[in-house]
């Protein structure tokens, strides 16, 4: 099902980064993915990131508007328009409450992703803050119809990171590999004060690679404080940060959206702030034992990062203990939740009747839902009646029909409950809905369903192994795979939440 077009309005420059435009290229790309077409629209932006999108096959329109403005509400307002956009997102400290009202004046349905609460009340349809202190009290302000996307689960990679998602690192007894990252710009140039304070470290097979984005300005005086002497490698405007964060021990980074690509690769890190609004995330990776806080970048001293990368190179239980905590906490499909969420909203649940008896026969009976069963013989009218009415009879199982916002029905969820608040749940999708994210959302709502209406707090699925697609639906939904086991004479992947 083509999920339309998603118009997205996030700006770049020196003085505001590029955090915001690379999450929303992590966006992009997961609606391409879902089969949709993606437009950005920029009032501010930089040849580097410009050039970045167009490359990923994003159309980038230009706003001759000041960010944030009435006329730049109003210009988004008409190119969603002639675009018939599906959805909008906006991105960026500039998109307050009233320029959400001007986009919701007009039936478009809305996106906004935030990081620190400030832009209410909130009028828009979802609110997206992707940060490890999000938190509901956050939003006390928003419309009754605003729905909340909160937290790690919602982490958005850029494609290039998803091959990487079974990669195990290797944490030697002593590291010796550093990665500074600093953004897409770092207009305060603390890069170089990273690379003064290299020395300092006093490790002869140091070797540093110094990630210098496009948009950064300091790129002389990094050049030349990299010909040194010292084991100083500079990548420029890099493309291949998934191959920079694998191969490093460790990393000095910006509190910025690169923080969720290290901890998805398991890579412990030093943080500073460049900006008040990346100090919520740096302490709260301090206080989850992800990444050493070092503070502000004004105060923080060439003498206090030696030191740091000092005692973390010589602690490899240290550094093991941050790779495995981050690892926990982002698993690289938070994109993909993003764009199942929107493609869902409006989605409902309801308790299957004797009325959709034979809805979910042809359903059962469809060619790539036998294919994927364990038990894959065509199932007769009679015997399909007779399980269905005993399901419904059966105080332990709960039948869900899932409806668009149109009401037309999208798939099914079975959970079966077991003792002690666990249950089994089993999903299929209706073939014309397929490949567009219902899976997942269907799963997630009914699991929070179970959670609140029966006090389930476990729930475990069994997977064929050749059913790929099923995988990642559950996946997506927050499934861990935990073994293999036997269900009907065939081998089955069993995942589990809770």
């Amino acid at each position: 099902m083509d999920p339309g077009t998603l118009l997205i309005h996030a700006d770049a420059s020196i003085a505001i980064g590029t955090g915001h435009a690379m999450r929303c290229l992590a966006l992009a790309q997961a609606w391409q993915d879902a089969g949709g077409k993606t437009v950005i629209a920029m009032a501010e932006a930089t040849s580097a990131i410009e050039d970045k999108l167009r490359r990923e096959d994003v159309e980038v329109v230009r706003l001759d508007v000041a960010p944030g403005t009435d006329g730049d509400a109003i210009g988004t307002v008409s190119l969603a328009e002639q675009r018939q956009a599906a959805w909008v997102t906006v991105d960026g400290y500039q998109f307050d409450s009233a320029y959400q009202a001007t986009l919701k004046s007009k039936d478009l349905r809305l996106m906004l992703i935030d990081d620190g609460g400030r832009a209410g009340p909130y009028s828009a349809d979802l609110v997206l803050n992707q940060n490890a202190h999000a938190a509901e009290a956050l939003y006390g302000q928003r419309a009754a119809y605003t729905q909340l996307l909160l937290g790690l689960d919602y982490a958005m990679l850029r494609r290039q990171f998803a091959s990487w998602r079974n990669w195990q690192r290797e944490i030697p007894a002593a590291g010796h590999r550093i990665l500074v990252t600093m953004g897409g710009s770092d207009s305060g140039n603390f890069t170089l004060r990273v690379m003064e304070a290299l020395p300092m470290v006093e490790m002869e097979s140091l070797e540093a690679a110094v990630v210098v984005g496009g948009s950064n300005p300091h790129g002389r005086a990094l050049e030349a404080a990299a010909k040194s002497g010292h084991a100083v490698r500079l990548a420029k405007n890099a493309d291949n940060m998934p191959e920079l964060m694998a191969r490093a021990d460790l990393a000095v980074s910006a509190a910025g959206t690169t923080c969720w690509e290290m901890c998805f690769l398991g890579l412990p890190a030093v943080v500073v702030d460049l900006a008040a609004n990346q100090r919520p995330v740096a302490q709260r990776l301090n206080e989850l034992g992800v990444a050493c806080y070092l503070g502000s970048s004004r105060n923080c001293s060439t003498e206090r990062i030696a030191r740091d990368l000092k005692r973390l190179l010589a602690d490899a239980e240290a550094r093991s203990r941050m790779c495995r905590r981050g690892r926990e906490l982002v698993d690289g499909r938070g994109a993909a939740r993003v764009c199942a969420a929107m493609m869902g909203s409006g989605i409902r649940l309801r308790r299957a009747t004797e009325a959709d008896c034979r809805l979910l026969w042809e359903w059962a009976n469809e060619a790539g839902v036998r294919a994927s069963a364990f038990s894959q013989q065509a199932i007769s009218w009679d015997e399909h009646t007779a399980w269905f009415r005993a399901q419904l009879a059966d105080k332990t199982s709960m039948i869900l029909i899932g409806e668009d916002a149109g009401g037309r029905p999208i798939g099914q969820v079975r959970m079966h409950r077991r003792t002690g608040g666990e249950a089994e749940i089993d999903v299929s999708i209706a073939r014309d809905f397929r490949g567009a994210g219902y899976g997942s959302l269907l799963i997630d709502t009914a699991v929070r369903e179970a959670a609140a209406s029966a006090g389930i707090t476990r729930v475990h699925a069994f997977i064929r192994p050749e059913n790929g697609a099923s995988a990642r639906a559950f996946e997506n939904a927050g499934f861990r795979k935990i073994g293999e086991e036997q269900v009907k004479g065939n081998l089955a992947l069993h995942y589990r939440r809770g």
